[in-house]
């Protein structure tokens, strides 16, 4: 008898626990109001969305998102924000692995990842466009790029959309793929003369363009529109929600516009002007 009463007090311990801040906790949502407490991954070397800084900690669009959003689960409440570096090449992994809660770094919605991720949002759909050497004037538009040696950064399927035909890619062009560890290596690579462009999201080249100014220029030629999101553990539907209202909160009241202009206002892009429409959380 007395074993039973030590195992059933046992046993309520635990689910106590679990409720309380230092248990654990079965959606994000439930962590940030419970604990109040998160782990975010962002990028650390796209200048304008998330770079850090001497501080340890990032700074730009992705990260003033994150910490709104953040804010918005908890209620307004208080809640302490750690930051984790996620490389296109391992947000899923960082995802799966519990590594980081959610992932708010340039994440774009495409259907090989949704059976990886469960995507909230998105948050901003940005046109996809390609930036070179500024006195290069043999790339004036993105079907110049036939021929022509373009940036394929780990993890990302940015170069896709212009190698590969419909309905995977966009324009199928024959050209050769520089590989790079990310896209601060393939910026880098494009100053040295090593590779002939960089296509990605027009807000992510901007940043570094203003970041470098008069190195590199946009050809303002987009290819697509990519819808950025919020990276979540699959099956993560509560927090899917909860981010999705958050984000309507944010494009309501003004933020995502402040943001935006906060952020690139002076490299001269026409930013998006009005929420996306959500996706459906699974």
């Amino acid at each position: 008898m007395r074993r039973a009463y030590v195992a059933l007090t046992s046993a309520m311990a635990v689910a106590l626990a679990a409720c309380g801040g230092g248990g654990s906790y079965t959606t994000v949502v439930d962590k940030i109001t419970g604990a109040g407490q998160v782990v975010v991954g962002t990028k650390w070397d796209q200048p304008g969305l998330g770079l850090r800084t001497s501080t340890g900690e990032p700074e730009g669009f992705d990260v003033d998102v994150a910490k709104y959003v953040v804010r918005k689960l908890a209620g307004g409440k208080s809640v302490k924000i750690t930051w984790r570096e996620s490389p296109s090449s391992t947000r899923e992994a960082l995802l799966q692995n519990g590594t980081v809660d959610m992932v708010v770094a340039s994440y774009s919605i495409t259907e090989s990842r949704r059976p990886k991720v469960t995507f909230a949002g998105p948050y901003v759909v940005v046109p996809q466009d390609t930036m070179v050497r500024a006195d290069d004037d043999s790339i004036m538009k993105v079907t110049d790029l036939r021929g022509k040696r373009i940036c394929l950064a780990k993890g990302s399927n940015s170069y896709k959309r212009i190698v590969d035909p419909p309905p995977d890619g966009r324009l199928g062009l024959r050209a050769v793929l520089v590989p790079a560890e990310n896209y601060s290596d393939c910026v880098r690579k494009l100053g040295a003369g090593q590779l002939d462009a960089v296509s990605t999201e027009n807000l992510v080249l901007a940043g570094y363009s203003q970041h470098e100014p008069g190195r590199f220029k946009l050809l303002n030629h987009p290819v697509s529109n990519e819808k950025w999101s919020v990276g979540l553990k699959e099956g993560d539907i509560d927090t899917c929600e909860a981010v999705n209202r958050a984000i309507a909160d944010m494009w309501r009241d003004g933020t995502a516009q402040r943001l935006l202009h906060k952020w690139f206002g002076k490299t001269g892009l026409t930013l998006p002007s009005s929420m996306p429409a959500p996706e459906h959380c699974p």
